[in-house]
């Protein structure tokens, strides 16, 4: 039962195994078949779990590994997934580790690098700044004098990873092939989803890619700032970046909130990202107020680009009405955005799934402005969404992710900041910019050779109308609700379309033999043509009363 277990894997699946029963999901181990692929009963994959939801789910995540540190922070925006009081516990998980000795610090630099610290750099502190999952930073100065921070990967965590997504491929593939929850919310695809992402932040030449470009991209903003790359110094496993002097938002003291004006600061803050949203398409997918600095200058400065997210069109689109609706307590018009951009699943209850959600709006704009947060209706989206039967699509997750960070740098600086009034103010703006960044020149070409290719062919489809029309061929499908209303309907437009002819033909009749001359005639007219112009408006003013009586 399940798929093949390579036996130096067998111990890591039940680990797994252990922590998911002990946080409520015996019966889903049980049903997925894993015991019995690893020859354990369950209850020695339960363990403590008499004692079930004592642990905190953080930390056994912790005790598992990097990769599970990540995962559970992928998790935490996930309330499709998990419960509310699992959410929180992971919503409090810190990816900050021991460190890794400086000599295998020392070895991956000069290794990656091709030279000697010493040579390479003017000074190049062993204590790191931050030591994470993945890598630690550390402080240098470059030959020039120039002060850099050094990205460094872990030793060895790209062989862990992909031990540990192997790992979860296999137990996600055995859930979705053999329980219910399986089929509901398609762990595979969550587990793609985070492997994807996982991939890209081992790769530190795509973080400098993201750093420049999002650099680029919110050069127009005075009060924000993200470090420069040193691109002769970047490498898959190290990254050199400008250092930016400053302090993270969550260690701000009351004194030091009070010199800097925390209204601007968020005001630029949230237009940047509804900028990455909507009008970029790419967006810096994790501003927590651990990646969020206040420099010495009164900037913010978004130093850890690891996780970043492309956004199509269409779906940018979308998003922005859904939390446009959001912000105008437009319950509905959240429902069938949400429909749009998700995937209904044989459980799917529409009528439930839009009273949920209008329900949401409404009790969010029941509340004052500064106890709410745009994020916490979208992860909350999430949620009713995998209870209704939809699954929700990565991008709504990813927003809900993001703005959730966000609502937690404004409470730092602006606790009284009315995120929906900025939504609202600069909705405009942000469509206006999106209208006009899709005008390039090779979006006017394909509209142009889309045009050409309807006019070269619009005489052969007319042609072909008017042939099948000529010799009875043409069939027309109608998908009817009420027959009887629609021939009903029909008959009366036929009749009216029959009184219309006639109607126009004694016009026409009229008019022409007024212009003949004859003996016989009433006011200086001919009066047979008076007659049919007499007959003319009887029928006209019948037909409009009867529209007017019978027609809504």
């Amino acid at each position: 039962m399940g798929i093949p277990i390579r036996p130096e894997l067998i111990k890591r699946y039940a680990q797994i195994a252990r922590v998911v029963a002990r946080h409520g999901g015996s019966e889903l181990v049980r049903s997925s078949g894993l015991p019995d692929a690893l020859g354990e009963p369950i209850e020695a994959l339960q363990g403590d779990a008499a004692g079930e939801g004592s642990a905190d789910l953080a930390d056994d995540l912790e005790s598992l590994g990097p990769t599970f540190v990540k995962l559970g922070q992928l998790l935490a925006t996930r309330s499709d997934l998990l419960p509310a009081a699992q959410i929180e516990s992971l919503s409090r998980l810190q990816d900050d580790v021991s460190p890794v000795p400086f000599d295998e610090i020392r070895d991956i630099v000069e290794s990656d690098l091709g030279g000697r610290i010493g040579t390479i750099f003017g000074s190049f502190e062993e204590a790191p700044l931050a030591s994470a999952s993945l890598g630690q930073v550390h402080r240098a100065t470059l030959r020039d004098g120039r002060r850099v921070a050094v990205k460094v990967q872990r030793p060895g965590i790209r062989e862990v990873v992909a031990r540990d997504v192997e790992v979860l491929e296999g137990f996600a593939t055995m859930l979705d092939n053999h329980t219910e929850a399986g089929e509901r919310y398609r762990f595979a695809d969550v587990v793609g989803q985070f492997e994807r992402s996982l991939l890209r932040e081992l790769d530190y030449r795509r973080e400098a890619v993201s750093l420049d470009e999002l650099r680029s991209n919110l050069s127009s903003f005075s009060l924000l700032t993200v470090p420069a790359t040193i691109p002769d110094l970047v490498t898959e496993r190290v990254l050199t970046m400008e250092h930016i002097d400053g302090t993270k938002v969550t260690q701000l003291s009351g004194i030091r909130r009070l010199e800097v004006d925390g209204e601007a600061l968020v005001d630029q803050l949230f237009q940047a990202y509804l900028q990455q949203m909507f009008t970029d398409g790419f967006v810096h997918a994790d501003p927590h107020p651990g990646n969020v600095l206040l420099t010495t200058d009164g900037r913010l400065a978004l130093i850890d680009v690891g996780m970043v997210v492309r956004i199509e069109t269409r779906t940018r689109e979308r998003l922005l009405r859904m939390v446009l609706g959001i912000a105008d307590g437009n319950g509905d018009e959240v429902a069938s955005v949400a429909l749009d951009l998700g995937q209904p699943t044989s459980y799917f209850d529409e009528e439930r799934f839009r009273r949920d959600v209008s329900a949401l709006v409404s009790s969010y704009h029941d509340l004052p402005p500064e106890s709410t947060a745009v994020g916490g209706i979208l992860s909350e989206m999430t949620r009713i969404s995998g209870q209704d039967g939809v699954r929700p699509p990565p991008e709504l997750t990813l927003l809900a992710r993001t703005l959730m960070a966000l609502d937690q740098v404004a409470r730092q600086l602006a606790p009284d900041f009315n995120v929906d009034e900025l939504v609202r103010d600069h909705a405009s703006e942000v469509m206006s910019k999106s209208m006009l960044r899709q005008l390039t020149p090779a979006s006017l070409l394909r509209a142009a050779l889309d045009t050409k290719e309807l006019v070269e062919s619009l005489p052969a489809r007319v042609n072909a109308i008017t042939s099948a029309l000529a010799d009875g061929s043409m069939r027309v499908r109608v998908d009817v609700v009420d027959a009887q209303q629609m021939i009903a309907t029909l008959k009366l437009l036929g009749n009216r379309v029959v009184a219309g002819l006639v109607l126009a033909a004694l016009i026409v009749g009229a008019a022409l033999m007024a212009r003949v001359e004859t003996q016989t005639t009433v006011f200086g007219y001919p009066a047979l043509a008076l007659v049919f112009f007499v007959v003319a408006s009887v029928i006209g003013l019948w037909m409009v009363i009867s529209i007017l009586r019978r027609d809504d």
